[in-house]
C-alpha cells in the first residue's frame, strides 16, 4: 500500500506542478458558470432558470470536455516514459508492474476529483447562492455529478492507459486517443440513431437501449438524467426512458468501465519488454 500510494503522490505532484489540476479546474468553472447563466440566452433570457435545464446542459458539455481532458491527461503516461527511457529506471526498483500502473492511474484520477470538485463546485455555490432553487436539492445533484463526472474521466484515464501501452511513439497515442474521443463522443450515438432508422422498428427498442451501456457518455448521461428526475431525455437516450435503469445498475456499469480496461492495460504492461 505504502508504495502504491508514494507512486500516486509522485503522479498528483507531477500533475499539479505541470499545471493540469489548475487548467481543469478552470476550464469546468467558466463552462459550468457560463452555461448556468448563458445557457438561456437564445430565449432571451439570461440568468439561472432550472436546476433541471442547467444540470442537463453540464451532462451534455460535460461528455465533450472530460473525456479529452482524460485522455490528454493519460495518453502518455507510459508511451513518454518508454521512450525517454525513464521505465527502465521505474521497473529497477522493488515495485510491481500492478502497483505502478494503479499508482499512477489513482494520482491521476484524484487530480480529475479534485478539479471536477473545485470547478464544479464553484457553479453549483454560485447557482445556490444567486438562484431560486432548493438548497438540498441542488447540492444533491451537483453531488451526484461531480461523481459521476469524476467516473467518466476515470473510464478514459483507464483508456488512455491501455492506448498507451500498446503503442510506441507518443504521436501514435496521441492519433489513437483522438479516435476513441470521436467514436465515443460522436460517433456512437450517431451510429445507434442511423441504426434505429435503417431498421424501421424491427429491433426492440429494449436492446437497443442496451447497447447504451457500450458508450460511458451515455451511462454519465443516464446518472444525471435518473438524479434530477429529468422530464424528458434527448436525442438517443430517448430509448433508456422509462425502461427501469437504477443508479446502482449504472454505478456498476460505469465501475465496470474502469476495472476492465486496468485489467487489460495490467495484462499489456505485464508483457511488454523494456
Amino acid at each position: 500500500m505504502s508504495q502504491l500510494l508514494i507512486v500516486a503522490s509522485k503522479e498528483f505532484k507531477d500533475g499539479f506542478r505541470n499545471r493540469w489540476i489548475i487548467a481543469i479546474t478552470l476550464i469546468y468553472a467558466i463552462f459550468s458558470l457560463g452555461l448556468a447563466y448563458f445557457g438561456s440566452a437564445a430565449s432571451g433570457t439570461v440568468g439561472f432558470t432550472s436546476l433541471e435545464t442547467t444540470i442537463i446542459s453540464l451532462a451534455s458539455l460535460a461528455v465533450i470536455l472530460i473525456p479529452l481532458i482524460a485522455l490528454m491527461l493519460a495518453y502518455n503516461t507510459f508511451v513518454g516514459e518508454y521512450e525517454q527511457g525513464t521505465m527502465l529506471l521505474l521497473l529497477t526498483y522493488p515495485i510491481s508492474r500492478t502497483v505502478l500502473l494503479l499508482g499512477k492511474f489513482l494520482g491521476q484520477a484524484v487530480i480529475m476529483l479534485v478539479s471536477a470538485i473545485l470547478g464544479f463546485g464553484v457553479a453549483a455555490m454560485a447557482i445556490i447562492i444567486n438562484g431560486e432553487v432548493d438548497t438540498t436539492q441542488a447540492l444533491t445533484a451537483f453531488s451526484w455529478f461531480i461523481v459521476s463526472a469524476s467516473l467518466l474521466g476515470w473510464i478514459f484515464i483507464a483508456l488512455a492507459y491501455v492506448i498507451s501501452l500498446s503503442v510506441k511513439e507518443k504521436s501514435q497515442a496521441a492519433g489513437l486517443a483522438l479516435v476513441v474521443w470521436f467514436f465515443f463522443v460522436l460517433v456512437y450515438d450517431l451510429g445507434l440513431l442511423a441504426l434505429l432508422v435503417v431498421e424501421n422498428g424491427a429491433i426492440s427498442t429494449q436492446f437497443l437501449s442496451s447497447l447504451l451501456f457500450f458508450n460511458p457518455t451515455d451511462v454519465f448521461r443516464l446518472i444525471n438524467y435518473q438524479v434530477i428526475n429529468a422530464s424528458e431525455y434527448s436525442g438517443v437516450l430517448q430509448l433508456a426512458q422509462g425502461n427501469g435503469n437504477n443508479l446502482f445498475s449504472l454505478l456498476v456499469v460505469m465501475s465496470g468501465w474502469i476495472i476492465i480496461p486496468l485489467a487489460i492495460s495490467s495484462i499489456i504492461f505485464k508483457k511488454r519488454e523494456v
